[in-house]
């Protein structure tokens, strides 16, 4: 798949948020390609940058009390500083604001426009503001709320230019056909076709509701029209090239690769090609779409706290370690999960026991057998079938980089590790520097740094600054001349001496970042175990949770509950708390109650209500007057009110 010129892309990314991990994900996934294909000699071009047009930008920005234009700058520049801050190799960072770019835009319009793809007609369809787009109401849950984000749609009726999209219907279908590997992975491509298949409407290019967006050319005399955001976000691929301003890097396009996630991938895999058609530009070799991150099992939302923040991420494991970890961690195109656990787990195992326990090996060998010399002169006398066995697992590797196996290129580039090590297990160095055998000793170390050269220099897109200390430490540079030598050419590393060198990847006991998100949930889930240790000591007692005693369902009923009336109600006179009662509960007499409940009922609140009474209480006295019951009450800090039937029930009526 090799070519002299390699156009490398991420999605713009849209300014009404911060970076997450998903964007650190696409954008290492692309930065990773770039530098492969610059050190197999390729003339790369890397673009990324910020999509800051549209609806949802100008309604953020006013509720912040801020312009767009100013919103949009603040944002954009996080990202980039944040792309800075991960030593990411763009080679131009695009805004959709730029002057360029809306005159590139522009020219594109117009070229539809002429291409007889481009008409005038009245839309009116449902629109997701959070998406930036119109979805027919048979694809609305509910009739309301976007399939895509969940949130609500609103029915949007203005004038509108249309691109004939469905004239593009069965050539795209031609495309997807003829080149299977256009779409990666090849799932998502069998999910466009569909898609496609279904038929497609033309689509709604211009907005008048709002203002914040590109401007149509000028001969269209239309003032009032913004270009529809996904025409105007798609176009940065090519006008980054100098599309429609002076064609200076056009040469560059079709691009190798547009790296994007799985939610926009029908914009770029339907309306991108369909809008490349119109302008009859070649369309892109292939458009990658990976996958979501979880956390920790669960969806990522700002609601629950568990958004990973990249920078802190690798702030605390090192920026190379969470580079492999993304690429290593999970398919491309399939769902990942974030844990520290794994993350540790993979810069303990991959990194420290297999990388970087293998230089340290190979340093105190050197060291002690040789001073710190090592020479290869003789590997391929003593160990040529070792090589022959790395040399097998390079050659596969390419392929993978180029179809989007991150995760299998690096799986298979840690097997000639797995060849080193068990080399220096089965040889046994320190037994054959005591038999006498010092040549095949030194051919030893010999081997196992020629293998740590060509796994650092094919690790090299990934681990940049780590594969550039560990080639320092073995005499050689990293760059397209080195590649060229030990891994076209299967040579074997020339002589150099080992310098003693910190280990590169110190063992992680404990996680590194305090999990807010964590650390509530086992807060609650250690309340919740001792709330429940609590009510099996009580339930073991014989008590509730608060001490009292429990009882069996016999001794409940024994308790008789009854609806009554209060017929007559007075003051009891020189007491604050109790009021006189008659309550007709369905015998042949009324029942005299005392109660403590002046603070709360007067008389005449109570009079003629109906309460729940205790029936089969003893007699008591309060004050010197007889109480045949009590009445059923709750109290709490707000005071006290009587527990009554929620309708009016017949005298006497028993509660149960």
């Amino acid at each position: 798949m090799s070519c002299k010129k390699s156009y490398i892309t991420t999605p713009i990314y849209y300014v009404n948020d911060v970076a997450h991990i998903g964007h650190a994900y696409t954008t290492i996934i692309a930065d990773s390609l770039a530098r492969y294909s610059r050190l197999i000699g390729e003339d790369t071009y890397f673009l990324t940058g910020t999509d800051e047009h549209g609806q949802k930008i100008e309604e953020s920005a006013k509720s912040r009390g801020r312009e767009p234009q100013e919103y949009a700058d603040e944002v954009s520049k996080k990202f980039r500083d944040l792309w800075d801050d991960f030593n990411i190799s763009y080679d131009k960072f695009i805004r959709t604001t730029d002057a360029e770019h809306k005159k590139g835009a522009q020219k594109a319009f117009s070229v539809m426009n002429k291409k007889g793809d481009v008409y005038k007609d009245t839309y009116q369809g449902h629109y997701c503001i959070s998406c930036e787009t119109f979805f027919p109401e048979l694809q609305l849950v509910d009739g309301e709320f976007c399939p895509d984000c969940g949130k609500s749609t609103s029915v949007v009726e203005e004038e509108s230019y249309f691109f004939k999209l469905s004239a593009y219907e069965d050539r795209l279908l031609a495309w997807y056909r003829d080149n299977p590997n256009c779409i990666l992975p090849k799932s998502k491509r069998n999910e466009v076709i569909r898609f496609v298949e279904g038929g497609l409407n033309d689509l709604s290019i211009t907005r008048t509701s709002f203002d914040w967006g590109v401007k149509l050319p000028k001969e269209f005399n239309e003032p009032k029209h913004v270009m529809y955001v996904w025409l105007d976000a798609l176009m940065n691929y090519v006008t980054a090239l100098g599309y429609g301003t002076d064609d200076k890097n056009m040469d560059y396009w079709p691009a190798r690769v547009h790296l994007i996630g799985k939610d926009i991938l029908r914009f770029h895999a339907i309306y991108w090609p369909a809008f490349l058609m119109s302008l009859d530009l070649p369309l892109p070799k292939h458009i990658g779409a990976h996958g979501w991150w979880t956390r920790n099992g669960e969806k990522m939302s700002k609601s629950k706290g568990n958004v990973v923040n990249p920078k802190e991420v690798a702030d605390a494991y090192g920026l190379e370690n969470f580079r492999y970890f993304m690429l290593r961690e999970v398919p491309f195109g399939g769902d990942g999960d974030f844990s520290q656990r794994a993350l540790m787990d993979r810069i303990n195992s991959d990194l420290g026991n297999d990388l970087g326990n293998l230089v340290n090996r190979l340093m105190g060998m050197s060291r002690k057998y040789f001073e710190g010399r090592v020479e290869s002169d003789l590997v391929k006398k003593y160990y040529q079938k070792e090589l022959d066995e790395v040399q097998l697992s390079l050659d596969k590797l390419e392929p993978f980089i180029f179809e989007l196996q991150l995760h299998r290129f690096l799986e298979e580039l840690w097997r000639p590790l797995t060849v080193a090590n068990r080399a220096i297990d089965k040889y046994q160095p320190w037994t054959m520097i005591k038999e006498g055998k010092s040549d095949e000793t030194m051919a030893l170390n010999g081997l196992i740094a020629t293998i740590l050269a060509k796994v650092s220099i094919m690790l090299h897109a990934v681990m940049p600054k780590t594969t550039d200390s560990i080639a320092k430490s073995l005499g050689f540079e990293i760059s397209p001349e080195s590649f060229e030598k030990y891994i076209r050419n299967d040579e074997v590393l020339a002589s150099f001496t080992m310098e003693k060198r910190d280990a590169l990847f110190p063992r992680i006991e404990k996680e590194l970042l305090v999990d807010k998100h964590l650390e509530a949930l086992k807060k609650e889930k250690e309340e919740r175990e001792a709330k429940e240790a609590k009510k099996r000591e009580a339930e073991k007692n014989g008590t509730t949770t608060d001490g009292i005693a429990l009882i069996g369902i016999e001794q409940f009923f024994q308790t008789s509950i009854k609806i009554g009336t209060v017929v007559k109600a007075e003051e009891v006179k020189k007491s604050k708390k109790l009021l006189l009662l008659q309550v007709d509960i369905g015998e042949e007499y009324t029942r005299q109650i005392v109660a403590g409940i002046k603070e709360w009922y007067s008389a005449e609140d109570i009079l003629n209500t109906q309460v729940c009474v205790v029936a089969n209480l003893k007699p008591a006295k309060l004050m010197g007057m007889k109480s045949e019951g009590m009445l059923l009450a709750a109290k709490d800090g707000d005071g006290l009110c009587l527990i009554r039937p929620e309708k009016p029930k017949s005298n006497g009526t028993s509660i149960s």
